[in-house]
Parts: structure tokens; sequence; C-alpha cells
């Protein structure tokens, strides 16, 4: 006789091991039983009293580097040197003034820096335009802020500069000295880096037309003063200068009567009277070339024109390619 199993003691067997399975899985998925979540801590948002926490912060920093510079002035602690720059001065007060045209107005960027030594002696050499010299501001803060050694250029100006009221007394305090022979050759036996525009007045006076092309430059007295200091020469080349202030005439009377060189007529001056002194916001390029090394000549060579003619018409040379060479990179003259 068969023997009969019930359906039902199986369907509770299954039931029974199903039920076992499904509280493991469900005990195994439990919070309990599962690792911590990660916690991730959301950055503190900037609020207002941070803000104003920074701009109090800037501002007595700002106060306290003013009431340094104060006591060093009135105490006298500070060093001026026989041409009367005043390094303190410079650095606290000329340059902070240049920086925001430098960074922000011409948006300058330098290049070849590394060919100006660290140390010793160099004349930089560089052409000039604008009307106005603000290229040879440029270059003093690009050699000052952007050279490895942070050394000051001390630039040989023409006679006016230093003949004109305020003017010529802040010129001495940034370390820049008239652009004569005997100058230039102690500045560089003291080894400084000195830097002078042979081009001069025919060169920031000369019309727009003429723009980056080079003007006569002299008869080499800075190749004569580099010689008998040994000091290389820096060929240095300057784009945008020629775009602040476009000249497209002057006032030759008007000159004569005010003892200058020239008066100028730009598309914004004098027709907007003051605001047309405001520079056109060109974008810059200054790049400073290989030296050109001076100590192989023998000492009759600085006084041999033929000579000088020729070092003078290298540098000149040199310039002149690497303006051509830049303005063929250039795009646009504000945006470059």
């Amino acid at each position: 006789m068969a023997k009969v199993i019930p359906l039902h003691g199986a369907t509770a067997a299954r039931g029974a091991a199903i039920g076992r399975s499904r509280r493991e899985q469900s005990e195994s998925r439990h919070p309990s039983a599962m690792p911590p979540p990660a916690v991730i801590t959301p950055p503190e948002p900037v609020t207002e009293s941070s803000a104003v926490d920074a701009v109090r912060n800037a501002l007595a920093e700002q106060i306290v580097n003013t009431a340094e510079f104060v006591r060093r002035r009135l105490s006298g602690d500070y060093h001026v040197d026989d041409f009367g720059y005043d390094p303190h001065f410079a650095e606290n007060v000329w340059l902070p003034i240049l920086r925001p045209l430098f960074d922000k107005w011409f948006r300058v960027e330098v290049s070849g820096l590394e060919n100006i030594p660290s140390t010793g002696g160099a004349l930089v050499v560089a052409n000039h335009a604008g009307v106005l010299p603000i290229d040879g501001l440029m270059t003093s803060v690009a050699v000052h802020d952007h050279h490895p050694a942070h050394r000051p250029l001390r630039m040989l100006a023409a006679d006016l500069a230093f003949e004109m009221p305020l003017v010529g007394g802040v010129a001495r305090k940034a370390g820049h000295t008239l652009a004569c022979h005997p100058d230039a050759v102690r500045l560089l036996q003291d080894g400084e880096v000195a830097a002078v525009f042979p081009e001069g007045f025919k060169g920031i006076g000369k019309p727009f037309s003429e723009r980056y092309k080079l003007q006569r430059f002299g008869r080499g007295g800075f190749v004569s003063a580099a010689m008998r200091t040994g000091a290389p020469i820096i060929p240095c080349s300057i784009v945008g200068s020629e775009e602040i202030y476009p000249k497209i005439g002057e006032l030759g009377t008007l000159a004569r009567l005010l003892g200058m060189p020239y008066f100028p007529v730009t598309p914004l001056f004098p027709h907007f009277g003051p605001l047309g002194l405001v520079p056109l916001p060109s974008k810059w390029y200054i790049e400073f070339g290989k030296p050109i090394v001076t100590d192989t000549y023998d000492a009759a060579a600085a006084d041999d024109p033929m000579e000088l003619f020729e070092v003078t018409d290298h540098v000149r040379e040199t310039i002149q390619q690497t303006l051509y060479r830049l303005l063929a990179k250039r795009r646009n003259v504000f945006l470059g």
C-alpha cells in the first residue's frame, strides 16, 4: 500500500526556508548592519562678515605700512646715493604708482630678462616713442619687478626732465640721471643697470606715420661708455608705446614759447583738454635681446669713430629687426 505524504507539510517546509532566507537578506540590508556613510562637509559659505574682515585686515595692513613709511622718512632711516636715488621712495611710492599702468592698462608682456646679468654693470639700449616717455617708466617696472634679482633700472634722461619743477626731483629719487657720458660711465662702473634711449626727442616726437621706424642713434656715446667699463649692451625692443598718443601734428609756435621740443596734436589732445592726456590702452611687448659684449675691445676703441659707428649700427639694426618681428606677431593694437 502506497504511503501518502501530505502536500501541506512540504509547502510549510519550503515556506519556512524562504522565510529564513528573506529574514537573512533583510538583516543584511538593515541600516544597523551596513557601514556608516561617508560624511561630506560642505564648504563654508563666504559670509558678509568674512568679507568685511578681509577688507578690515587689508586696511589695517595698509595703515601699518603707511605708518612705517612715514616713520622711516621722519627719522631719516633711508639711504640716498650720490645721484639722488632713494630706493625707499622708489619702492614704496613711485613703483606702486606705475604698476597699475604696467599690469592693467598696458598689460605688458616681458621676455628676455635672462639676458640682463644678475650682478655687475649693463647698459640697456631701447627704442623711444609715444610723445611722453612712458616707455622708459614701463621698462623700469619690467626690470625691477620681473627680473630674478629685482634690479633697479637707472635711466639716462634728457636735461629737460630735470629742469621741470617736481618732475626733476621725482626723477632723481627714482634713480635716474642726466644722459651724459660721465654719469653713464660712473653708473656702469658702480655695477648698475643703466638705460639709454638714443633716439631722444626725435623718437618720442616723431609723427604717427613713422611709427616703429627708428630714428638716428646719435654718434655712439652710449657705446663708448659701455666700452670704457666693459659692460654688455642689452638691446631692448618696445612695441605698444607708439599708439598711446598718436601724433598727427604739432604746434611749433606754442612749443617755442613754452621752451619745449614740440607741442603735440593727437586725436584727443588738445581738443579734449586734460582728458586727452589719458594714454590709449594699447597692448605692450618688451623684449630684451642677447647681450652685445664690449669687454673684448681695447681701450682705444672707445675713441675710434669707426668702431663706435659699427657697434651703434649693429645695436640699432638688432632693435629694428626685433620690432618688425614683434609687430608681425601682433594681431591687434589693443588686444595683442
